[in-house]
């Protein structure tokens, strides 16, 4: 397994594990990988230090995959448990917010300009790392 320190188009980095350079090459040329705050998937490699492990530091991929566990079972737990409002998120949470309607927990979509504005309007809200490999997480 290896690390990768990323960047979107939107100029936010993030770190994502890959089992080799040329699967982190394949996943970025098919549009697999995406920013996990904007769900940009225009991604390259960010310039990162070398990390230069002690012997007993490993990769343990069992605490990876069990990470990704946690990740579809919270994506399954938010979305059992409210309405997909899609890309009407940020119209819907500000009715919500000034009590345009009634209280309800949704999810949806919105870009960084509307998050952004919601957060100005202290409107509270959670970015959902998108699920790898998925286009409409």
């Amino acid at each position: 397994m290896i690390l990768f320190d990323l960047k979107c188009g939107q100029d936010h980095v993030f770190e994502a594990w890959f089992r080799d350079s040329e699967t982190y090459d394949a996943q970025a040329v098919s549009g697999e990988i995406a920013c996990p705050l904007c769900g940009d998937s225009h991604i390259a490699k960010a310039l990162m230090a070398p990390n230069l492990a002690r012997s007993s530091e490993t990769t343990d991929p069992a605490r990876a995959a069990l990470m990704m566990r946690h990740l579809r079972a919270m994506h399954e737990e938010i979305t059992k448990h409210s309405d997909d409002v899609g890309e009407k998120f940020p119209e819907e949470a500000r009715k919500i917010h000034y009590g345009e309607t009634a209280k309800r927990n949704i999810h949806g979509s919105a870009n960084l300009e509307d998050a952004r504005a919601l957060d100005d309007e202290g409107i509270e809200f959670a970015i959902l790392p998108p699920l790898p490999g998925r286009k409409d997480s």
